[in-house]
């Protein structure tokens, strides 16, 4: 019985959040907590079930099932004779592209439902989901639709004599592991689906157990549309059993995780002692900002708080170190000081909310404890940098000045609503700046705040990102996305991201 799909449905009519909230709620605590494998729902092999909390007041929301080895093993044995048995591998990449783009359309038709499970169970607000997650998942995936008839190989040119062709062919790689995060679990889960299925692959989805609700009811949808047993099964549980399971699997040929540098590290550690299989990673940031003199001010601090309290800063490409030119120093941290007064905290359901709770109680700990252990080393609190009392997850959004480089705010990624701002000297030239912004181990994201079109494009070379982002960014945002250095391996989105669950085959055809 489909209880996933069906028992945490919310009438899209419902025009009281607060109302729709408490019967989402009502039919979460009613669900049983169930895996999807080969088309069925069931429980775990060892009936064990964890707890998912909401952020927002640290009560119970649901109980889903501990997968553990057994059940992922089921899984990929699903998974691996979808791929190579089932209906899957006869379907043609037109017939593909349609599952997708009706996979697309189901999620469309129950966005306000999604939405709230979303802000529910990650603690992000609504207005994010709905103008930010849902829409660029739902963009993905047609995107992905589109790329899946256009995955092609190429055919080298020969001369009129020779006695044959070379070309090569792209094929699916076979079954792919997907491990997404809890700080985008809804986008996280369709981005790194619509890829592989585009490319032809099944796979087995382990979501983070903190935010895993949103990827069964996605597992649900993809019932719905008819995508066949075995090609989408989803197996809840923690990392260190269920995905370090799925991480090590001899029969899992690509995994694609999004997370930690140190949970990136050991899933590729598994994968190399495993069976050498691929691995896509977006890992961790430190991302830098720099500002010049010369920018709008008003528009970079109103961008750069905004940023910083998006998804509570749990946002791995967030710019969480501000280096401004040293005359608009004083300027910028008062923008950004009065930016962050204004911003109401508060359930993310609450239409009056600009910033919700953080994921849990550690995190909240954790991200106060590199704050103060900095503060104990001489950085000063120029606002916030403490939780907030009552029930849920809340932090202050927190704003640190006179911060050196070995500080741990300005070298561990903190996951929080937490800002550092130093300045530079006038005078420094572009390669001094750059050497700032990439003293880290990180790469995933640099923005940019200047008119001086020679400074953007002369520090642009000069940084290490796999992406940078000048005055606000611009056009449609479908470029791959990843890092350098510790920030990953690997790119998704467009064709780029379809592609990488695809292995070459080089044929020389004689005749």
């Amino acid at each position: 019985m489909n209880t996933q799909g069906s028992e945490t449905q919310v009438p899209s009519h419902a025009v009281d959040v607060q109302s729709a909230r408490e019967s989402l709620r009502a039919a979460l605590a009613s669900q049983a907590p169930q895996l999807l494998i080969d088309g069925v729902w069931r429980p775990s092999c060892s009936e064990q079930v964890l707890a998912v909390d909401d952020p927002a007041d640290g009560s119970a929301l649901a109980c889903i099932a501990s997968g553990d080895e057994r059940d992922i093993d089921l899984a990929v044995a699903a998974a691996r004779y979808a791929f190579r048995h089932g209906p899957w591998p006869r379907l043609s990449t037109s017939q593909r592209a349609g599952l997708l783009f009706a996979l697309a359309d189901a999620i469309e038709h129950d966005q306000h439902d999604l939405s709230l499970l979303e802000s529910l169970d990650a603690g992000h607000t609504l207005g994010s989901i709905r103008t930010g997650d849902l829409p660029l998942a739902i963009r993905s995936l047609r995107d992905y639709a589109g790329w899946a008839t256009k995955l092609t190989g190429e055919t080298a040119m020969s001369s009129v004599h020779a006695a044959g062709m070379d070309y090569f062919v792209r094929e699916p790689m076979g079954v792919a592991g997907i491990i997404t995060p809890w700080n985008a679990p809804l986008l996280m889960v369709l981005q790194k689906l619509g890829a592989a299925l585009a490319a032809g692959c099944t796979v087995v989805i382990k979501p983070a157990e903190l935010a895993p609700l949103t990827a069964l009811r996605i597992g649900a949808l993809c019932q719905k549309v008819g995508i066949p047993a075995g090609v989408v099964n989803i197996v809840t549980g923690t990392g260190a059993t269920a995905g370090q399971a799925l991480a090590s699997h001899p029969e899992v040929n690509i995994v694609s995780f999004t997370g930690s540098t140190a949970v990136g590290r050991s899933i590729m550690a598994a994968a190399a002692h495993s069976n050498l299989k691929r691995v896509v990673l977006e890992l961790g940031g430190k991302s830098p900002v720099v500002v010049f003199a010369d920018a709008d001010l008003d528009k970079a601090a109103q961008a750069i708080t905004k940023e910083i309290v998006f998804k509570s800063g749990q946002y791995c490409a967030a710019g969480s170190r501000v280096f401004v030119q040293r005359s608009a120093y004083p300027g910028l941290v008062e923008r950004i000081r009065a930016a962050m007064d204004a911003i109401s905290i508060g359930p993310g359901h609450l239409a009056s909310s600009e910033m919700g709770p953080m994921i849990s109680a550690a995190q909240r700990s954790r991200a106060q404890a590199i704050i103060e252990h900095s503060v104990a080393a001489g950085a000063t609190l120029a606002r916030g940098g403490h939780a907030l009392p009552g029930p849920g997850y809340f932090f202050e959004p927190t704003l640190l000045v006179d911060v050196t480089a070995d500080m741990r705010v300005a070298r561990e990624e903190i996951f929080a609503p937490a800002l550092v701002v130093t300045p530079f000297e006038e005078d420094a030239s572009l390669v001094k700046i750059a050497a700032l912004a990439n003293d880290s181990d990180y790469g995933l994201s640099a923005k940019l705040w200047a008119r001086d079109v020679g400074a953007v494009h002369g520090l642009i070379r000069l940084l290490e990102a796999g992406q940078v982002i000048v005055n606000g960014g611009g056009g449609d945002a479908i470029l791959p996305f990843g890092g350098v250095k510790q920030s990953g391996y690997g790119r998704e989105n467009g064709h780029i991201g379809a592609a990488a669950f695809t292995e070459i085959k080089a044929v020389r055809l004689g005749y």
